[in-house]
């Protein structure tokens, strides 16, 4: 496992008139109370989005529609972890804490990838890796 990552299981509450879904308090130890910034990014199927890694940024993941397979690489050790979010897949929130490169594949689009970020957007901050330089295979089958 990736120092670090978590991964928050959802609780949805249904009713006849749909669901309610809280995603993070900022009282959640999972979330510390680090807010920075609250973005969108809706993307279709196919995108690849990768790699990105982060000096002091942590990133709260959540995808609301579609289906996205996020990719985590240890930049140390280059260990692997994946997470299918979205549609048909367990409710979670996915936090990446600095220093692991991440990213995405959208596998069913739209997704739309609701993401809160514990600093404002600093291009300083922002590292940026080729998508094919840490030896991931994004075009292989999606994992279970």
């Amino acid at each position: 496992m990736i120092p670090n990552v978590e991964l928050k299981e959802l609780t949805t509450h249904l009713d006849d008139r749909g669901f309610f879904r809280e995603i993070i308090r900022a009282s959640d130890p999972f979330f510390a109370g680090a807010f920075g910034q609250w973005s969108h990014s809706m993307m279709v199927t196919g995108t690849i989005k990768a790699w990105h890694v982060h000096l002091k940024q942590t990133d709260w993941w959540y995808v609301a529609a579609g289906v996205v397979r996020a990719v985590l690489c240890d930049t140390g050790t280059h260990e692997i972890q994946q997470y299918l979010l979205g549609d048909h897949h367990p409710p979670n929130v996915l936090k990446i804490p600095p220093g692991v490169a991440h990213g995405l594949k959208v596998l069913q689009g739209p997704a739309h990838l609701l993401y809160i970020t514990s600093e404002e957007y600093n291009p300083a901050d922002e590292g940026r890796i080729a998508y094919d330089a840490l030896g991931y295979d994004w075009f292989r089958e999606p994992i279970k």
